[in-house]
């Protein structure tokens, strides 16, 4: 998965770097014009060693702040090690104080350090250095959750897909490769454009879908191809009808997306059927896929075929969910003997 250029490591850095420097720039930025105070100018912190002070005092803070975030709140709030946690804080605040004491009786003289304001004037500085570290790492661990997460659900998403590959279907190819050794038996025309199309379905089985997409013509050739073969197969004991219209323009889709509603309508439409019929359509238009596939089938013996089943529909829904969430819908439904599925997905 490409990295989003907003979270290489440069980027982040110079992010913090930037909020850092605009955040203690502030006081600067804040104050009163420098000829409005000049006469005072020696009682403001604008002199070496008060400008000094406050970036050690910066950098201090700035310390706490990867401190608490990277530190004390994995190890102690994720383990909710409240009162180790508490204990600390209050460690942190003194440390803070103590170090502004330092700092002040080593930079600043001829002035007298006052404890209370000090206080005063460090708890709210902490506080909001307190919270904003906690909410950054709070936030920084439900993104790496987050894109855990998504990251998982792709290689499961890639499992299935493999698995799939490798599921369309070992009965199918055993009853295709049993039909050949049949057709050479007879010396058949038919054996050699049999065998192209078997070579053309294996291929794109094998190769082109690792793909991340491929063109809807390829994945068109591929349904074709799997249809031919097993109408072969079937002869005139099923009637299928296959049609799809020349799309407007070139798509893309995720390969093998398409034949497990076909598969499905070979598995449970063919058999104990009494004019057994499938019907298969498929356009693409507008930037929209509209695919039906409908197929005659036997109630009493779907169960028993739903046992031997590769990929079943529970397994193509997440697929769709997974790749197009809320842009696409299926609809599948019985009615009258007949078995339907409805798929219409927007292109990416």
């Amino acid at each position: 998965m490409k990295q989003p250029w907003y979270s290489k490591k440069w980027v982040v850095i110079a992010l913090h770097i930037s909020a850092w420097v605009l955040l203690f720039s502030l006081p600067f930025l804040l104050r009163p014009s420098y000829e409005a105070n000049a006469a005072h100018k020696e009682d403001h912190n604008n002199d070496f060693n008060s400008l000094l002070k406050y970036i050690l005092n910066d950098l201090l803070w700035i310390t706490f702040f990867y401190l608490n975030a990277y530190i004390l709140i994995p190890r102690f709030i994720y383990k909710k090690k409240y009162w180790e946690y508490s204990l600390l804080q209050i460690a942190i605040i003194t440390t803070l104080v103590v170090s502004d004491w330092i700092l002040f009786e080593l930079l600043i003289k001829g002035r007298t350090f006052q404890l209370r304001p000090a206080i005063l004037f460090a708890i709210f500085p902490y506080l909001f250095i307190l919270a904003a570290s906690t909410a950054f790492q709070m936030i920084r661990d439900k993104m790496k959750a987050e894109q855990f997460i998504k990251e998982k659900e792709n290689e499961n998403l890639k499992t299935e897909l493999s698995f799939l590959r490798s599921q369309v279907s070992p009965h199918f190819m055993f009853n295709v490769l049993n039909n050949m050794v049949s057709l050479a038996r007879k010396k058949s025309e038919l054996l050699e454009p049999s065998l192209i199309k078997l070579s053309s379905l294996m291929r794109y089985m094998l190769y082109e879908a690792d793909e991340e997409k491929v063109p809807l013509e390829k994945e068109t050739e591929y349904l074709q191809s799997y249809i031919d073969l097993q109408q072969q197969r079937f002869g005139k004991n099923v009637t299928v009808n296959f049609s799809s219209n020349q799309p407007d323009k070139n798509y893309d889709i995720e390969p093998m997306l398409l034949i497990p509603f076909v598969e499905n309508a070979f598995k449970h439409g063919t058999g104990m059927i009494e004019n057994a019929n499938i019907d298969i359509d498929l356009k693409a238009k507008h930037n929209v896929l509209y695919f039906n596939v409908r197929n005659k089938y036997n109630p009493e013996s779907i169960e028993i075929k739903d046992k031997t089943s590769g990929i079943g529909m529970t397994n193509v829904r997440r697929r769709l969910n997974l790749l197009y969430g809320g842009n696409h819908s299926l609809l599948v439904s019985k009615n009258d003997g007949w078995f339907m599925i409805s798929l219409q997905l927007n292109f990416h």
